[in-house]
């Protein structure tokens, strides 16, 4: 169910990170989302891998469960750029992603080596292509790739997007005019709250993005204004499409409180309070 703006809104996998692709398919159906985000390799050893590569049974259920709700998969992630060649690991994640329908792919940087980043993101597009994929650069506070920017220009350069994501944007200080400049390179912004002070350092800055976001409305960063740089941004160029949100608001302690039902439900809420809409 889109908003009554037209805007469709998506339930991040990271805001339920344990939770298999065909059950988040139904958290978001039951709380209203559109789509959802999947993670479709794992970023760190403690995560449970989701296989859903063609022929596997969990891709089947989600496939089920996707037709039996509506809800879509719109992106998947997520691959960390070090250096090494990791072309096998995004082959298969594109594999993935094409078998769910989705159009973007979340890559982070922390390669210093920034000729080597343009020639492996332009590998990457390139390969995804027939997948009916884009990459997605997402700048992270604690990444090598840190500032809007940074990642347009990377975007530019090799022909992929540019993921917002409002807690990294606050963290590392990106502006309103950034994100207006950004807005032509932005599939959708991923939107969640925190405290207006940062944490003091990176071990800090890494459990906040991992496990400690607010939902909307609950912190102290100004989600309307983002939000709203990057529709201007959009409106300058004659897109007229309202711009798709994603939740991502991990926080280990509220959804253990609640339950993943509630959670989701409650993360739906926060966002339509934020956005004053309401669902169609």
């Amino acid at each position: 169910m889109t908003t009554r703006s037209g805007r469709e809104l998506g339930l991040a996998q990271l805001a339920a990170l344990t939770v298999a692709p065909p059950t988040l398919v139904e958290l978001a159906a039951q709380a209203g989302f559109d789509f959802v985000g999947v993670r479709v390799r794992p970023v760190t050893d403690a995560e449970t891998p989701f296989e859903v590569q063609p022929g596997t049974p969990m891709l089947a259920e989600t496939l089920k469960r996707m037709a039996d709700t509506g809800v879509l998969v719109r992106d998947i992630e997520f691959l960390l750029l070090d250096g090494s060649d990791q072309r096998d690991a995004w082959r298969r994640m594109f594999e993935a992603g094409d078998a769910l329908g989705a159009s973007s792919m979340t890559v982070a940087v922390a390669d210093t080596d920034s000729q080597r980043v343009l020639d492996t993101l332009a590998q990457m597009v390139d390969d995804a292509r027939p997948h009916g994929i884009v990459p997605a650069v997402e700048p992270i506070s604690y990444q090598a790739v840190r500032s809007l920017s940074g990642a347009a220009a990377i975007a530019e350069h090799t022909g992929a997007q540019v993921l917002v994501d409002t807690l990294h944007v606050a963290r590392f200080g990106g502006t309103t005019e950034e994100l207006r400049a950004v807005a032509s390179h932005v599939p959708l912004v991923q939107v969640c709250d925190a405290p207006a002070q940062a944490p003091e350092d990176r071990a800090g800055l890494v459990e906040e993005s991992r496990s400690t976001r607010f939902a909307a409305g609950e912190g102290g960063l100004d989600l309307r204004g983002m939000i709203s740089a990057v529709e201007s941004g959009r409106a300058e160029l004659g897109m007229e499409t309202p711009l798709p949100l994603s939740t991502e608001i991990p926080n280990d302690e509220m959804r253990a409180r609640l339950g993943d039902a509630a959670w989701a439900r409650h993360l739906m809420t926060t966002t339509l309070n934020l956005l004053g809409e309401e669902l169609a």
